[in-house]
């Protein structure tokens, strides 16, 4: 027999076998906010499966991204390092395509999973470097990528290719009229891979676009469904900005958005069942959860859908609204349906995958696994704060320090800028700044925040970075 056979690993005590290893799904929306699917309290949109999934797993109501925007919000999640740290803190790009790439240093926690005997695979929208630079997904950790390199070729859902690893894939037929729909597309090969018999267990890694503007939908029964029930009318044609990038009009933009969550809500779903009828729902650990608040832009109305719920902010933003996001995690049979008010952030997935898979906890990442919340077994890791920065709309920075809340604006442009400060417990929609009340909290998370943050020559934050 085969010594790989008899490997022993522990986790809170329960002996498993290399073979035993659980597989580990990440569903990663893109834009879907707190308030986007009806288990987070969402009443214009119909989300039955993300529903069932909180049902029969643990629902989060305070986990929080790795960033308000795309790339580092990825960065953050294959890194297990919050914005004062990851290598990428904003949404660069790069020619011919893609964005700044994750730099040849950067370990990701998919690599580490391969090298312990995972297959990976990722399906979707990457981000973090254009294929044949130091952010390939091929040399960060994934056996297979398929999707957009280049997340400002995402905004269209009729691209013109999409990439398999290295090899192009070309949809001519999108030149000419809408015929594939790059979702659906998506999805059905992450289908394929799950529908495969896998010899190893698997880290699939699943950031879907949906429902990332542009606000663009197959025209099914779905979306007439939501026609009717909006009675929305026609909007008209508005002239799209030169930037660059192709926009195709949407009539019905409620419906559309609403149609777009519905279809993720299905692909969701599909998973679920997949995994069941395999029989492997007792081994796969599915996380479902966003990237960060919901949009605006082509399409996106924050207002109508209330997709933030209570919260402050949206997509951008350094309130609630712009970086808490819904989180469920299921696993059939370990983990106990529930809710879970637990503070935890993105960068802690890594260490949590790690623990997961028997292995030893990187110390060099700002995260804690949360096995011990999602098991109830042993004691869970606090976290002193959680720290964000980002590096548009003249910079930001935020902390939350126990349940104290501290936004910066303009960073960039004023020495030093003032901070808002505000008591989650009390006030979680952040309306009452109480800095000049508490002096004291005020200073504590300053000296904080100098500590969380590490200078970057590609963001830097000035002009907070010259005073240092």
């Amino acid at each position: 027999m085969r010594v790989a056979f008899f490997f022993i690993c522990f986790i809170f005590g329960v002996s498993i076998t290399a073979q035993q290893k659980p597989n580990i799904i990440l569903i990663f929306a893109d834009d879907l906010g707190y308030a986007d699917v009806g288990c987070y309290g969402q009443q214009k949109t119909e989300t039955p499966n993300i529903d069932q999934l909180a049902r029969e797993g643990l629902k989060f109501t305070q986990f929080y991204s790795g960033s308000t925007v795309c790339a580092p919000a990825r960065s953050s999640l294959l890194t297990g390092l919050h914005t004062g740290h990851t290598a990428i803190r904003g949404n660069k790009g790069t020619k011919p395509e893609g964005q700044t790439p994750l730099p040849d240093s950067v370990i990701t926690i998919a690599t580490v999973l391969q090298q312990r005997g995972y297959t990976t695979a990722a399906f979707g929208k990457w981000g973090l470097g254009y294929i044949t630079t130091s952010g390939d997904p091929n040399t960060k950790g994934f056996n297979d990528f398929l999707g957009y390199n280049c997340q400002t070729l995402a905004h269209n859902y009729y691209p013109d290719h999409l990439w398999n690893n290295h090899e192009r894939i070309n949809f001519p037929e999108n030149n000419t009229g809408n015929a594939v729909y790059s979702a659906d597309y998506i999805h059905e090969q992450a289908m394929r891979f799950l529908s495969a018999k896998q010899h190893k267990p698997f880290f699939l890694y699943l950031p879907y676009t949906l429902p990332h503007g542009d606000v663009i939908v197959p025209h099914d029964s779905v979306y007439d469904h939501y026609v009717s029930k909006f009675n929305e009318q026609p909007a008209k044609e508005k002239a799209v900005k030169n930037d660059g990038e192709q926009h195709r009009f949407e009539p019905y933009p409620h419906a559309a958005f609403a149609a777009m969550v519905a279809r993720l809500d299905k692909y969701t779903g599909e998973i679920i069942q997949a995994i069941k009828a395999k029989g492997i729902a007792g081994n796969t650990l599915v996380i479902f959860m966003s990237d960060n608040g919901p949009h605006r832009e082509n399409g996106g109305d924050p207002e109508f859908f209330n997709n933030n719920g209570i919260f402050r902010g949206i997509k951008r933003d350094l309130y609630e609204g712009g970086i808490r996001v819904p989180f469920i995690a299921y696993w059939k049979g370990k983990i106990k349906p529930g809710v879970s008010t637990q503070v935890a952030a993105l960068w802690d997935l890594y260490p949590t995958f790690q623990q997961l898979a028997g292995i030893s906890v990187a110390k060099n990442i700002d995260g804690f696994s949360i096995l011990p919340t999602l098991l109830k077994t042993g004691k869970q890791q606090q976290h002193e704060y959680l720290y964000w920065e980002f590096h548009e709309n003249n910079g930001r920075q935020a902390m939350r320090w126990k349940n104290w809340k501290a936004v910066k604006l303009a960073v960039n442009n004023i020495a030093p800028p003032p901070v808002e400060l505000y008591d989650l417990a009390r006030d979680p929609a952040e309306q009452n700044n109480l800095a000049k009340k508490f002096p004291q909290v005020v200073k504590k998370i300053e000296t904080l925040i100098k500590q969380a943050h590490v200078s970057n020559k590609d963001w830097p934050l000035l002009p907070a970075e010259i005073q240092r």
